[in-house]
């Protein structure tokens, strides 16, 4: 068995790599780049396993899947995140962030907002998930998105000796050392062991808590949905939906007189295949109008009657 730390430092077998993600997140913390203080490089120069991982070439992925429901039965949406794990990070909280609806009741005249999901708990069961895996093995990171929840399942158990019961306590041994101090440098994580303790913690006020699984070979952080309650399958009725993707594009919508793919796109930071499919769940529930051909394709919000 090769150890995650060996790992690491192993030369990777693909030596013709960039870093044009990992360079842009260090500017924007004012990090010098240095790739043989970082552990990317070895003293011969020779790119390590490390620098794969935050290269542009990086072979890891994090699949997510949109599910309509509490099953797998119906897809709703699914994109698989490629690039350097920065790169990774920042397009896969978009994507999630994007989908964490803001629901709003009123206590008397006060009105009340809260998010599905509290962004603290994503953002760091995100980090847990690209922080602490196992890279010696191919297979892509999950995260799979239902009505009731979110789970993050990455791959690699708790390392030996270490059980659920220390990891809730805040016990943490780190798989990846050196990625680790990467994202500590980079401000993004803070010291070892925090991350499940805020994750637990965010949910300090709700009846729903989150949970935690393992096996010998994955680790899954599940999130319940503030918002959600069993009636009908339905979010509560009394509640109002004030952000959900559709509805976000519609309040874009309202400032143009018509619009494009690539300007939705662009605007919230969609992929391609997401925001095609989105706009055209809304022209199918009449929402909005498609009009023009190819290059030439634009859309107009259709007034209510």
């Amino acid at each position: 068995m090769i150890f995650q730390e060996d790992f690491e430092q192993m030369r990777s077998l693909e030596q013709d790599l960039t870093f044009l993600s990992a360079k842009t997140e260090f500017d924007e913390s004012n990090i010098p780049f240095k790739e043989k203080n970082l552990g990317i490089q070895n003293q011969d120069g020779i790119y390590t396993n490390l620098g794969l991982l935050l290269s542009d070439q990086c072979k890891h992925t994090i699949k997510v899947a949109v599910f309509n429901g509490e099953t797998q039965n119906v897809f709703q949406d699914r994109n698989e995140f490629t690039g350097s794990l920065f790169k990774q990070m920042r397009e896969v909280y978009s994507y999630i962030d994007f989908r964490n609806q803001k629901h709003s009741n009123f206590s008397g005249l006060k009105r009340i907002d809260k998010r599905d999901y509290p962004e603290v708990a994503i953002r760091e069961a995100l980090l847990n998930l690209i922080v602490h895996r196992e890279y010696s093995y191919s297979a892509s990171s999950f995260i799979r998105m239902y009505t009731d929840r979110i789970e993050f399942t990455s791959i690699g158990g708790l390392l030996k000796g270490i059980t659920l019961e220390d990891i809730r306590l805040g016990i943490s041994v780190c798989r990846n050392p050196k990625l680790a101090n990467i994202f500590y440098r980079l401000e993004l994580i803070e010291a070892y062991g925090t991350g499940i303790q805020k994750i637990i913690d965010s949910y300090s006020e709700s009846e729903f808590k989150p949970q935690f699984a393992t096996t010998e070979n994955a680790f899954k952080i599940i999130l319940p949905n503030l918002n959600y309650q069993k009636k009908n399958n339905k979010i509560q009725e009394d509640i109002v939906v004030y952000d959900c993707p559709e509805n976000k594009i519609v309040e874009f919508a309202k400032t143009h007189t018509q619009f494009t793919r690539k300007d939705v796109q662009d605007t919230f930071n969609l992929s391609q295949t997401t925001c095609g499919r989105i706009l055209n769940r809304m022209k199918e529930e009449g929402q909005i109008s498609q009009h023009g051909k190819g290059k030439n394709t634009f859309y107009i919000l259709k007034e209510k009657k």
